[in-house]
């Protein structure tokens, strides 16, 4: 109990010095959590933007399909899957997708494309395209048409406007025209989506491409985001085959995999720089508080007093200074962190990676944020003591005195 008096009476023997102290250790901890968590933010808004957009959280496809989008790898034996993954208890819901090359034709222009072919009711389950839409209806009949709205401009076409789309069957290879009529205008976000993409029904598409009951793709999303990335996810071991290929959306999108590590070996390497410049502000603080205090070490080990407990207190006074910086640290954290997370922070819609992250970024707010930086912040602070408490332990009350002279 004296020991901790002691320690207190010495902290506050220089106040200013240990509110500085306490205000570096506390603005480390602070900018670290507030940092974390909008790390944590970011990552989420791509994974999120990468998933609802058109990836979905895993698919189901023929082998080869996604390097070549070739339209002659299709999934023909449709049947059995859609029943696996309707009785799947993993999977909230999946849109079927039928994919083509083609040209579409206004009376302008004429420009090349990615056609989908999709069930809308399916398609808005799986996908943000109902979100996405900015003008216009849904495709209600096999004559409707919707695209992005960069394409629109390039055809120059608007809301009813027809439009012929040509492509090439895969059975036979025979060219294949059909008139539809502009239903809707979407915005998904990335260029490379609005410029080249436009979706019309899934039995049209099938009746253009002459393949039955084929489809291209199967997207799912799961009740559980993060099961999509298991390997061992009996789902993808019951629909693999020498020609289906199942895989989720880390492995889809292998770029944004490498991107969250990015991050997170970002988040390492700015709590440590942070931390370490805490560090020098508390081994210098406590080198200052000793050389002050040199007389009343020698005075103090002449009458007897071991090494080791002249160290403890040095020790006993940097865990002092900790615990109070996190205090301090964790209430401005929280309360600045909820701000954020209800009102965000406008930086600017961009775009990574073909990844969209929307104007205004909200950290997401974790308890293991604060209690990892908060016992990082402890344990460095009473590492960074040890040499100062050493010193001080190890200094005889000769030297101590010569010193403080």
């Amino acid at each position: 109990m004296l020991i901790l008096k002691l320690a207190f009476r010495n902290l506050l023997r220089n106040t200013r010095r240990t509110a500085l102290t306490c205000l570096l250790l506390t603005s480390a901890l602070v900018i670290m959590i507030l940092m974390d968590g909008m790390m944590v933010g970011v990552s989420r808004l791509m994974v999120d933007s990468l998933t609802d957009t058109l990836e979905g959280e895993a698919q189901i496809y023929h082998q080869g399909f996604r390097e070549r989008f070739d339209p002659s790898l299709y999934l023909d034996n449709t049947a059995p899957l859609r029943e696996v993954l309707a009785l799947d208890q993993d999977v909230r819901a999946f849109s079927e997708r039928v994919m083509t090359p083609a040209m579409l034709a206004s009376s302008y222009a004429t420009q090349g494309v990615m056609i989908y072919g999709i069930d809308q009711e399916q398609e808005k389950a799986v996908s943000r395209i109902r979100e996405a839409q900015v003008e216009g209806s849904p495709i209600t009949k096999g004559s409707d048409l919707l695209l992005g709205d960069s394409l629109a401009e390039k055809l120059e076409v608007g809301l009813g406007d027809r439009i012929v789309l040509t492509t090439s069957s895969v059975e036979g290879n025979e060219l294949v025209q059909r008139l539809f009529r502009v239903s809707g205008v979407l915005n998904f976000g990335p260029s490379e989506l609005d410029d080249r993409l436009a979706f019309i029904d899934l039995e049209a598409a099938r009746e253009m491409l002459m393949i039955g009951d084929g489809t291209h793709q199967f997207v799912i999303r799961f009740e559980n985001r993060d099961r999509a990335n298991e390997a061992d996810l009996p789902l993808y071991d019951r629909v693999r085959d020498d020609q289906t290929a199942a895989e989720g959306w880390l492995k889809l999108q292998p770029s944004i995999g490498g991107m969250l590590e990015m991050t997170g070996f970002g988040r390492l390497i700015l709590g440590l720089v942070l931390f370490l410049l805490a560090a020098l502000g508390v081994v210098n603080s406590i080198f200052m508080s000793i050389y002050e205090r040199l007389y009343e070490f020698a005075v103090t080990k002449a009458i007897g007093t071991r090494p080791w407990w002249i160290g403890r207190l040095i020790v006993l006074e940097s865990l002092l200074m900790a615990l109070a910086s996190v205090a301090i640290g964790v209430l401005i954290a929280y309360f600045v962190g909820d701000y954020f997370e209800r009102e965000g922070l406008g930086l600017g819609q961009m775009e990574v990676g073909g990844v969209v992250i929307p104007e205004r970024i909200r950290p997401v707010m974790l308890i293991n944020q604060f209690l990892e930086a908060s016992w990082f912040l402890i344990g460095l602070t009473l590492l960074t003591a040890l040499y100062p408490a050493l010193y001080a332990a190890k200094i005889t009350p000769a030297e101590a005195i010569k010193r403080s002279l």
